[in-house]
């Protein structure tokens, strides 16, 4: 790709950067991203890793050039998901982490995720538009007189004890758990947790593999779900799990195949952090709230809402020293886990709960469906997402409803309430609706909803 060319880089996005290999990101561009991570954070010490994709071994290795051409020393956890450069940056007081990963992207795409000391996010505001600038501005034709080293950092036993230093193991019982990894990375991890755990796993798409030969690995398609479903029945399993490609996100089946919504999760985690201290806070987003505040406060906890996205839920973590952070995109963060996001911790955690409880998911959930039926996020393009909610306010916002706009708007009426609110990564408008026990009532206002940002949203 040409640097010089170009005004704006598009891989960079509001969090992260992701973008087709090579014409968004290839190697050059890697290396210039590992010298402008030094010069803009100035860190000393980087911890890299890379997921399964094909591409991953020609990036990182770049980036280990550039960060070493500044003066860093590298450690190299290899082949990980992106919470183990969570867990290396802020277990061994590194200056900075970056995983490379295209995390649930197609094939041909690839990334990065940056952290610095402590595990704390670079995002578009808090330092990733200087790196872009730099790395686009620059030519790093020159090189410090002192170069960095590279190391190996064998890192994967610290890392697992630390989660099962956050399970009761001795309220396990055996269960049958079908576990798919989609061909990402969750498999490795797994692997070396099983052994601690009384749990009979049922492994399936399980090889890291970067030709992803059973599809993308995003178990929220509903065309990624039928294989970890149908599994769970012909297995009779007690649940199953599958993760995303970089295995920060995990999701859950219940015993008779059926996708649990992530928003019913966040509610089963907050309980068991609770359990473990009651009274603390719990952070979520204000897509769907009703059910995770009913819960959050039967359990003695304190719900505080936040603003969707990683940066804003890790930053407002720890300005009130919550002990757990949940978004329905299946995004779990833990106080205890170095304010991050875990894919590991969720499922070890609610199997817990399932075992001390001595029931099973669908018990769990069933009340809070029936309580709380949502719609799921629906996405919709549109030409302009400040027309299209201009006209939701002008037809929704009355003297009888609430109205918040923490993220996006959300607006709540005595029996049901939604949120819209843009994306902060694609050109998106994301709608989510729910009710206080009215199934029918929800699906008619997601349906009238709907079509109201379809007509409103084209050109």
């Amino acid at each position: 790709m040409n640097m010089a060319n170009a005004e704006r880089l598009p891989c960079f996005k509001a969090y992260d950067i992701r973008g087709r290999v090579p014409d968004e990101l290839d190697g050059k561009l890697a290396y210039a991203i590992g010298r402008a991570f030094v010069e803009v954070t100035g860190a000393r010490s980087v911890a890299i890793a890379r997921d399964a994709r094909l591409s991953g071994p020609e990036l990182a290795g770049r980036l280990a050039a550039g960060l070493s051409d500044a003066g860093a020393k590298v450690f190299d956890l290899g082949l990980a998901g992106t919470e183990e450069i969570y867990f290396a940056t802020a277990h061994y007081e590194l200056d900075g982490g970056i995983a490379v990963t295209a995390s649930h992207n197609p094939e041909d795409y690839n990334g990065m995720k940056l952290v610095t000391r402590g595990a704390r996010p670079v995002s578009s505001d808090s330092g990733l538009d200087a790196i872009e600038a730099l790395a686009r501005g620059s030519d790093w034709s020159s090189r410090v007189d002192r170069l960095g080293e590279t190391e190996i950092l064998d890192h994967r036993d610290s890392y697992c004890r630390h989660l099962l230093a956050q399970v009761d193991l001795s309220k396990l019982r055996p269960l049958k758990i079908v576990c798919n990894a989609g061909n990402g990375m969750a498999g490795p991890t797994v692997d070396q947790l099983a052994p601690q755990l009384p749990f009979e796993l049922i492994r399936t798409q399980w090889e890291p593999d970067g030709h992803f030969p059973n599809g993308v690995p995003n178990p929220l398609l509903p065309e990624c779900r039928d294989v970890t479903a149908d599994a769970v029945r012909m297995h009779g399993a007690d649940l199953g799990i599958a993760w995303d490609g970089d295995f920060d996100r995990c999701f859950f089946f219940d015993a008779n195949g059926r996708f649990i919504e992530g928003y019913y999760i966040v509610g089963l985690i907050a309980k068991a952090m609770l359990q473990r201290q009651p009274g603390a806070r719990i952070i979520h987003d204000p897509r769907l709230t009703w059910n995770t505040v009913a819960t959050v406060t039967a359990a003695g906890g304190d719900p505080v809402v936040t603003k969707t996205g990683h940066a804003f839920i890790k930053e407002r973590m720890r300005q009130e020293d919550a002990i757990y952070g949940g978004e329905m995109s299946a995004h779990h963060y833990f106080r205890d886990f170095f304010y991050c996001d875990s894919g590991m911790l969720p499922w070890l955690l609610v199997t817990q709960l399932m075992c001390a409880e001595n029931t099973s998911l669908a018990e769990m959930v069933d009340d809070a469906m029936a309580a709380y039926p949502c719609s799921g996020e629906l996405n919709f393009k549109v030409q302009s997402a400040t027309d299209v909610l201009d006209a939701i306010r002008a037809e929704y916002v009355t003297p009888t409803a609430s109205v918040d706009t923490t993220d996006g708007l959300s607006v709540d009426f005595e029996h049901w309430r939604f949120n819209v609110r843009a994306s902060n990564t694609e050109p998106l408008l994301r709608l989510n609706v729910e009710s206080r026990a009215d199934a029918v009532l929800m699906r008619e206002r997601t349906a009238d909803l709907s079509a109201l940002i379809q007509r409103t949203g084209r050109a």
